[in-house]
């Protein structure tokens, strides 16, 4: 990546832009509210109570916020920072390793401290760049396989919520497809309080959760948990939002220094996983809401789109509690489903990634299919071995190019 930092300014960049203030409470919105569920069900899975998922909330909300908002600032660029949806969808997919929560926030420090060494380090970067694109398309498809499968079986267990959610989603992406989603989320969240304030128990859950609190979990640092999962999850996080995130800002001109972005969002992703928080990394899909046009036609000023979507997110991080408990109260089968919605995208994105060369189809198809199977050896979850089996299928068929001789 070029280290270039320069964006031509089109006019003055120091009045506030009520069109970029807009464009950044939407891309927190969207953002926030489409895959909510999916990093909650990636805590669960991974063993986290209750209290630690909206520990793990409020302090992502806070890391996102921050980094945003101190990174776009310092850049007067639109640098949108994100959960790692993947990531969260990883987590699911590997489920809880020997050690526990504790075992998963060691993997989740490690993983912070891995995007550090990315910063510091250029090589580390570039190696994860180097991975062929088809196996880390097949990883990531696998990943999300399950997944999303999860709203299409919801139906067989919850008829009557899963087809109210699967149909909002389907309306509502008819006519405006970014906000299927977030609309397909609220209606589901709104079916979920509905059942978990049904009783008096419930009720005073909702209530308790007004005030969300920090708990501090003592990582565990396990060989299984460092394989199992920082790995894949360094490995996701850096292919399947960090680059993409530059492309994005690259698209509209924004071509920033990767360093100051890998230490912030490392250092933050380090620091708030000792309260259960997942990993912080460039956003993709909500970037482009911030960099583009939309947001302003003067590209000096969109920065601030950025920058109020991290405040956006601090705000939406006072909310961890009552979202925590409403949606873990519900089915597990329902939480599955819209994360799941939330992911269907990405996974068309990933497949198509994956199987788009022929010659690589082989490869990126042993990757996925072994990671979507959820093998799990010597306490390491599919997505290592999908990676490792399918990097040997590729070194299998690959043949070296060989030069016509000059005429």
């Amino acid at each position: 990546m070029s280290s270039s930092d320069t964006v031509p300014a089109t006019g003055l960049s120091t009045g506030l832009s009520l069109r970029a203030v807009g464009a950044g409470l939407l891309a927190a919105l969207v953002g926030y509210a489409s895959s909510v569920a999916v990093v909650i069900h990636g805590l669960t899975a991974v063993g986290a109570s209750t209290e630690q998922v909206v520990s793990g909330l409020v302090l992502v909300g806070v890391a996102m916020g921050l980094t945003a908002m101190g990174l776009s600032l310092y850049r007067r660029k639109p640098i949108s920072i994100a959960w790692t949806t993947p990531g969260m969808a990883l987590l699911a997919a590997t489920g809880a390793v020997e050690g526990g929560f504790a075992a998963a926030v060691g993997a989740f420090v490690m993983t912070g401290v891995l995007i550090v060494l990315a910063g510091l380090w250029s090589p580390l970067g570039r190696w994860i760049a180097a991975i062929p694109k088809p196996l880390a398309n097949g990883m990531l498809a696998g990943i999300l396989l399950k997944l999303c499968l999860a709203p299409f079986l919801a139906v067989s267990q919850a008829p009557g919520m899963a087809l109210l959610v699967l149909a909002t989603w389907a309306v509502v992406g008819r006519v405006a497809r970014l906000y299927a989603v977030p609309a397909a989320v609220a209606v589901a969240l709104g079916a979920m309080a509905l059942d978990s304030s049904g009783g008096l128990a419930g009720g005073a859950a909702l209530s308790g959760a007004l005030w969300p609190g920090v708990t501090f979990v003592q990582p565990v640092f396990t060989w299984e948990a460092m394989v199992g999962i920082a790995l894949p999850l360094f490995v996701v996080t850096m292919a399947s939002q960090n680059i993409p995130g530059l492309a994005v800002l690259a698209t509209y001109n924004y071509v920033p220094p990767t360093r100051p972005i890998f230490l912030a969002t490392g250092a933050a992703s380090a620091l708030t996983a000792l309260g259960g928080a997942p990993t912080v990394n460039l956003a993709a899909i909500t970037a482009a809401l911030c960099a583009s046009p939309d947001a302003d036609p003067n590209p000096a000023r969109r920065w601030q789109a950025a920058f109020v979507g991290g405040i956006g997110y601090i705000l939406f991080a006072g909310l961890a509690g009552v979202t925590a408990v409403m949606v873990t109260r519900s089915p597990p089968i329902l939480i599955e489903a819209v994360a799941g919605l939330a992911l269907v995208g990405a996974f068309g994105s990933a497949l198509m990634g994956a199987v788009q060369v022929e010659a690589n189809r082989t490869a990126a198809l042993v990757t996925m299919l072994v990671t979507a199977s959820g093998l799990s050896f010597a306490g390491v979850g599919s997505a290592f071995w999908g990676l490792l089996l399918g990097g040997a299928a590729h070194l299998l068929h690959w043949r070296p190019s060989v030069s016509q001789p000059a005429k």
